[in-house]
C-alpha cells in the first residue's frame, strides 16, 4: 500500500520533469511553400542561365560613375519634392478643414486640379512653361525674368513632382486629422486654446499615427515617379542609364541596372517605414509586434531554455 501511494506521488513529478513538447503539423503550409520554392528555382535558374539578359554588363556597369549620380540626384529629388508635398499637404488639408467656404473651395479646387491630370503632363507642361510666359516679372514693376534660364530641367522636374505630391498628401494629412475624436479639439477650445495651437500640439501628433504608413508609400512611389523626368532630360538613374544603351545598345542590361538600383533604395526606405511606423505606433497600441531582430533573438533565447531542460521540439 505504501508502494503505491509512493508511486502515485512520483508519477507527476516525474512526467513533469520529461514531457515533450510536440508542434502542429501543417501540412497544407509546407506543401504550398515547396510550389512556390521549386517555382521560383526554375524562373531564377532561367533568368541566370539566359545570355540575352547580359548580366557581365550589369555587372560593369552596376557602379558607373553616371549611374551613381544618377541615383543620387533621384534621391535629391525625392527628397526635395517630398517635403514640398508634406508642406503643402498639410496646409491645404487645413484649409480643406476650414470654416472659410472661399478657403476650403481654393483647396478643394487645387487637390482636384493636380488629382485630375496627368503627372507627366504637369511636367512637360512645366518644362515648356517658356512658350507662355517668355518673361516672367511676378506682377512687379521693373522685373523681368528669362523664363528659359529660370525654368530648367531641374526646377520644371521640382515644381512638377512636387506639386502634384501636395495633393495627395493634402488627403492623407486630411484623412489623418478626422481619425482624431472631435472631442479634444471641442476640450482644447474651452480650454481657451486658438486653433493653430491645437492643430500643432493635439491633433497632428495623434493623427501622425494614420499619416505616417500612406506618407512612406508615397515616398517610395515618389522614388519611381523620379524616372518620369527622364523625358525632360534630367540625369536621373534612368536617365543615366538610357544615355548609356544608346552609345552602347545594351539596353535590357542597362534596365536591368537601373531597376536594381530602385529596388536597392527601396527597400532601405521600407525598413525606415517599418521603425517609422512602430515609433508612432507606441501610443495605440499596448503590446507591438517583435521586430524580425527580436523575433531571432527570441527563437534562440527559447530554444537555449528548452536544451538545458532537455525538452525537444
Amino acid at each position: 500500500m505504501n508502494t503505491q501511494i509512493t508511486r502515485a506521488l512520483e508519477t507527476p513529478e516525474r512526467v513533469r520533469d520529461h514531457y515533450t513538447i510536440v508542434k502542429a503539423r501543417h501540412p497544407g503550409q509546407w506543401g504550398s511553400a515547396l510550389v512556390i520554392i521549386a517555382l521560383f528555382t526554375v524562373l531564377l535558374q532561367s533568368v541566370l542561365t539566359n545570355p540575352r539578359f547580359g548580366w557581365t554588363t550589369v555587372g560593369m556597369y552596376l557602379r558607373d560613375v553616371s549611374i551613381v549620380n544618377g541615383i543620387g540626384l533621384t534621391l535629391i529629388l525625392t527628397v526635395i519634392c517630398m517635403a514640398i508635398g508634406i508642406v503643402l499637404g498639410v496646409v491645404l488639408a487645413i484649409m480643406r478643414l476650414s470654416l472659410n467656404p472661399v478657403i476650403r473651395t481654393a483647396a478643394f479646387g487645387y487637390v482636384n486640379f493636380f488629382r485630375g491630370t496627368p503627372v507627366l503632363v504637369q511636367l512637360l507642361f512645366w518644362y515648356n512653361l517658356a512658350a507662355l510666359y517668355p518673361s516672367i516679372s511676378f506682377g512687379i514693376p521693373g522685373v523681368d525674368l528669362d523664363a528659359n534660364q529660370i525654368i530648367t530641367p531641374l526646377l520644371a522636374a521640382v515644381l512638377g513632382l512636387g506639386l502634384n505630391q501636395g495633393a495627395y498628401m493634402s488627403e492623407i494629412v486630411r484623412a489623418g486629422i478626422l481619425s482624431v475624436d472631435h472631442g479634444q479639439v471641442e476640450a482644447a477650445g474651452a480650454l481657451g486654446i486658438n486653433r493653430l495651437h491645437t492643430m500643432r500640439r493635439i491633433v497632428l501628433p495623434q493623427a501622425m499615427r494614420v499619416i505616417i504608413p500612406p506618407t512612406g508609400n508615397e515616398t517610395i512611389g515618389m522614388l519611381k515617379t523620379t524616372a518620369l523626368v527622364s523625358v525632360i532630360s534630367v540625369p536621373e538613374v534612368l536617365y543615366s542609364a538610357q544615355i548609356i544603351s544608346a552609345r552602347t545598345f545594351e539596353t535590357i542590361p542597362l534596365l536591368i541596372v537601373a531597376s536594381l538600383w530602385y529596388i536597392v533604395v527601396t527597400s532601405v526606405l521600407s525598413v525606415g517605414q517599418y521603425y517609422l511606423e512602430r515609433r508612432f505606433a507606441k501610443g495605440g497600441q499596448r503590446n507591438l509586434p517583435l521586430t524580425p531582430l527580436q523575433k531571432v533573438r527570441f527563437y534562440f533565447n527559447t530554444h537555449d531554455r528548452l536544451s538545458r531542460k532537455g525538452g525537444k521540439l
